[in-house]
């Protein structure tokens, strides 16, 4: 049975209101500022996920994973890996199976993060597997929002440094959006088709 639409087009897409997703944000930009976001995180039994890696613009250059974000429902941890370094919280928070973690395509994150600190992660749930479920065929967390919620995801800031000394506040919006947005697009999903427990 459907559920959703299957598709969404680009033009479709563009005449939606931009999502309202919002709470706090904090930024860890230094080793001692990461145990107590992971305590927080280890207190959530459901949390969000993404990264962000620096773009690059020329062929064969490549950069390791920039960015962590990590999300409860009113909270967005951004961890800036290239500042903390490999750190043993943030692996055991990654591997630990009792917290489940909602992301999208996230073994090319899996990869990206292992460059940065090898590591096992476990308990994650693959939106673009989940969705479909759904009757939802797209594969960008966009598209998927969109269908979901009738509202768009802004993706001005994707392709901007994550390793600059600060980041902005368009930015932070950005990359803490993207968390916020897996993790509200599958308790809205277990909402509406009464899965949640």
């Amino acid at each position: 049975m459907i559920l959703y639409p299957e598709n969404i087009d680009k033009q479709e897409v563009a005449t939606l209101p931009l999502n309202d997703i919002s709470g706090k944000i904090t930024v860890i930009d230094h080793p001692n500022m990461v145990n107590d976001a992971v305590d927080k995180l280890l207190a959530t039994p459901v949390i969000g996920f993404d990264t962000e890696t620096r773009p690059t613009f020329r062929k064969g250059e490549q950069h390791t994973v920039s960015l962590l974000q990590l999300a409860t429902n009113d909270e967005c941890f951004l961890f800036r890996l290239h500042l903390i370094g490999p750190c043993e919280p943030l692996r055991y928070l990654l591997e630990n199976n009792k917290i489940m973690k909602i992301g999208l395509s996230v073994h090319d994150d899996f990869r990206a993060l292992n460059k940065w600190m090898p590591m096992m992660p476990n308990n994650f749930l693959e939106l673009q597997r989940y969705v479909k479920s759904f009757g939802i065929e797209e594969m960008s967390l966009q598209k998927i929002y969109a269908i979901v919620f009738n509202q768009k995801i802004s993706k001005r800031q994707q392709l901007s440094n994550w390793e600059a000394p600060v980041l902005t506040e368009g930015q932070k919006q950005y990359a803490a959006t993207d968390a916020w947005a897996c993790l509200n697009i599958y308790y809205e999903l277990q909402r509406k088709f009464g899965l949640s427990k």
